[in-house]
């Protein structure tokens, strides 16, 4: 028995040699699936079936695969997207935290979010990126 399951170990092994494997993308792509299939599961709306078994055969697709860079591409695209999804939900977060003691502010020009004690009353607001110049009621 042990031998068999040296030789079954050794043949994944040989199998798995040059693949590309998980990735964030990947695994992202599993869940997503399983997800929209409890969906499907759950409230039986049927087109949702072809697509949580489209992505999961997609993500066994880029597990599989041995072309490294495409894959290596698409998932630096994931990552970027993430990055910033991640970014803007961590500044929604530290808004909410801080909503008692502090404001936040945009830029009219550049969009960049300024964080300023309450309290202050009518101040100009200098730009930290930018230099542009506003007023606003803290």
């Amino acid at each position: 028995m042990n031998n068999f399951l040296q030789k079954l170990q050794s043949s994944i092994y040989r199998f798995s040699y040059g693949r590309h494997g998980r990735d964030d993308f990947s695994k992202f792509l599993i869940i997503s699936g399983l997800v929209i299939f409890l969906i499907y599961e759950i409230f039986e709306i049927h087109f949702l079936y072809p697509l949580s078994l489209a992505l999961m055969f997609y993500s066994l697709f880029r597990i599989l695969s041995k072309n490294h860079t495409k894959r290596y591409q698409e998932n630096q695209v994931f990552l970027f997207y993430k990055g910033k999804f991640d970014k803007k939900f961590a500044l929604q977060k530290r808004m909410w935290n801080e909503r008692k003691t502090h404001r936040f502010f945009k830029c009219p020009k550049c969009k960049t979010v300024v964080r300023l004690p309450k309290g202050k009353g009518k101040i100009e607001i200098t730009c930290p990126k930018c230099s542009n110049r506003f007023i606003k009621k803290t």
